[in-house]
């Protein structure tokens, strides 16, 4: 009368045996599958902390989730629910990013770092088109894996608009990750920027709520945000209607010290690297890895052409070239702020109008999905989708 799970095995002789378990066993087997993916992620994630690579627990899930998908060893995948608290984590902390103040540090050059922040854009979906004329990866997906801004709040949404998140994963962080390392070649051999200038962020830090606190408001703020999101129908409502109503927070004043505690960051983090790589197959790595050559040559482009929007924005506001360059970087936000801080730059402006480019890159990426599959169903060609599984969106609505 109990419930059971059946397992079949396979000998090398060819012979088919069938053994029966019960279902308890199956699932303490699914508890030890998430167990052992929870310890080879923290321990993956610890030296890549160690050594400076941002958003380390994503990239760390993100391998792990990959191998053991091709290994078969690990979980089915995240359940919809706990993907869904990712996403709203992440929108909670990416919000808080913001200042109450982030507006006045731009002072009268918001306008101009608004224009870059828009051709920044522009130039994102211009190389996601390129990408996308290749037969093995969709416009849409191509174009969501090269938005340059936002990148674990892009992988998150990227199934749900109708991408590949997989695509969207591996190369949205091979751009992070090609900014941030080559960031300090350019600074030192390109700006000769002088890294024994005094520290200029040494303001004093806002208060912080305890996490108690926190944890209650981040609570509120995901079940809140999320359900009006849906009730407006926001696409990526899991993650953009927290991430709306923490700025508002923020820019009002009214965030009284609301600080995501760093360990929800980092299983936020996990559930969106796992939920990306647990969906991978022989089939689709070894399609992602035709794409990288172009990919990378379409980032290195990209940031070449951001760079000028660099030096027009130094034209334009009192900043030395190497503040132009900072705060038009298409990626790596860390070690932006990082090395703002080491040169003596000028953090508060630089922060600023990063922080207005991904807020952007975010928001605009639900519009632009639906831009280009309008296009594609009314001029496209029909590209063959790397696999089927991940092309269906997640409803929003449901």
């Amino acid at each position: 009368g109990g419930k059971f799970a059946f397992l079949t095995l396979s000998d090398p002789t060819g012979e088919v045996e069938m053994m029966v378990f019960p279902e308890t066993l199956s699932q303490h087997y699914d508890l030890l599958q998430v167990g052992n993916a929870v310890a080879v992620t923290v321990g993956v994630t610890v030296p890549l902390t160690l050594v400076g690579v941002p958003s380390a627990a994503l990239f760390a899930a993100l391998v792990v989730g990959i191998a053991m998908a091709l290994l078969t060893l690990g979980p089915a995948g995240v359940p919809r629910k706990l993907g869904l608290a990712a996403q709203g984590t992440l929108g909670v902390y990416i919000g808080t990013m913001v200042q109450d103040d982030a507006l006045s540090a731009l002072g009268d050059d918001w306008l101009i770092v608004l224009g870059i922040a828009v051709s920044t854009l522009l130039l994102s979906v211009a190389a996601g088109a390129l990408l996308g004329l290749r037969r093995d990866v969709s416009p849409l997906t191509g174009s969501l894996s090269l938005v340059a801004g936002g990148a674990s709040g892009l992988v998150a949404i990227a199934r749900e608009l109708g991408g590949d998140d997989r695509v969207v994963a591996v190369l949205q962080y091979l751009r992070v990750g090609l900014v941030t390392a080559s960031m300090p070649v350019v600074v030192t051999l390109i700006y000769h920027a002088d890294r024994s200038r005094p520290d200029s962020a040494g303001a004093g830090q806002d208060p912080v709520a305890p996490w108690y606190v926190s944890v209650a408001m981040l609570i509120g703020l995901v079940l809140v945000g999320s359900t009006l999101g849906r009730l407006i129908r926001l696409p990526g409502a899991g993650l953009l209607g927290p991430l709306a109503l923490t700025v508002a927070l923020e820019v009002s004043g009214l965030s009284f010290g609301l600080s995501v505690p760093e360990l929800l960051v980092q299983a936020g983090y996990v559930l969106i690297g796992w939920q990306a790589g647990l969906a991978f197959t022989r089939e689709s790595l070894r399609a992602v890895g035709r794409l990288l050559p172009t990919a990378v040559a379409l980032i290195v482009a990209l940031g070449a052409a951001t760079a000028g929007l660099g030096v027009l924005l130094t034209h334009v506001a009192d900043l030395t070239l190497l503040e132009g360059y900072l705060a038009t970087s298409p990626g790596g936000v860390y070690a932006v702020l990082a090395t703002a801080v080491e040169t003596g730059s000028n953090v508060t402006f630089i922060i600023a109008a990063q922080v207005v480019r991904i807020l952007l890159m975010l928001f605009a990426a639900p519009l632009l999905a639906r831009v280009v599959v309008w296009a594609g169903r009314r001029f496209g060609r029909q590209s063959r989708a790397i696999t089927d599984a991940s092309n269906e969106p997640i409803r929003v609505a449901d």
